[in-house]
C-alpha cells in the first residue's frame, strides 16, 4: 500500500492480537513507524504488544516465533535499510522480505510488511510518519496486516463474500 490511491480501510479490529516487531536501527524512523503501527491498532481497537529486534535482519525468526506462539491473530514487521556502498543492502532486503513472506505462507499469519528500503535516509524520514512525512508506513503495513486478518478470519468462519 503506497500513499497515492490506498484505500481508505475501516477495519473492525477488536480482539486482535497483533505483534509489531520493529528493528532498533535509525531510532528516530523507527520510534515513527512503531507509533504509526500502535495507533493504527489503537483506531482499529486491536491489542498491541510491541517487540524490538536489533536489525531488520532479525525480523523474520522473531516473527516467525511470535507466529507459532499462537498468541497473535496478525504481525507487523518494521525495520528501515538505507542503501549503502556495499552489496549489504540487497543482501538484507532480500533476506528479510523472502524470509516474512514464508513465515506468512508456512504459518498462515498475516505478516503487516512494513520495511523501508531506501536509497536515502530523506526517504526513509519521509515514508516515516513524522510531522511533515508524506507517507506513514507503520500505521499503512498495520491496517493492511489487520485487514488480512480480519478476511481471514471471516474465511475461517465460512462468511466469505
Amino acid at each position: 500500500m503506497s500513499g497515492s490511491g490506498s484505500p481508505t480501510l475501516g477495519i473492525d479490529g477488536a480482539g486482535l492480537r497483533v505483534a509489531v516487531v520493529a528493528a532498533s536501527w535509525h531510532e528516530v524512523i523507527m520510534e515513527a513507524l512503531v507509533a504509526g503501527a500502535a495507533r493504527a491498532c489503537q483506531e482499529a481497537g486491536a491489542d498491541p504488544a510491541i517487540i524490538r529486534v536489533a536489525g531488520s535482519f532479525e525480523l523474520p525468526i522473531v516473527a516467525l516465533e511470535c507466529a507459532a506462539s499462537g498468541s497473535f491473530d496478525a504481525i507487523v514487521a518494521l525495520g528501515v535499510v538505507i542503501r549503502g556502498g556495499t552489496p549489504h543492502f540487497e543482501y538484507v532486503c532480500s533476506g528479510t522480505t523472502d524470509g516474512l513472506m514464508r513465515v506468512a505462507l508456512d504459518t498462515r499469519i498475516p505478516i503487516g510488511f512494513g520495511l523501508l528500503t531506501c536509497d536515502t535516509e530523506e526517504q526513509a524520514l519521509d515514508r516515516a510518519g513524522l510531522p511533515g512525512s508524506s507517507e506513514d508506513k507503520g500505521a499503512e503495513a498495520t491496517w493492511a496486516a489487520l485487514m488480512t486478518a480480519t478476511t481471514l478470519r471471516d474465511l475461517r468462519d465460512g462468511l466469505s463474500g
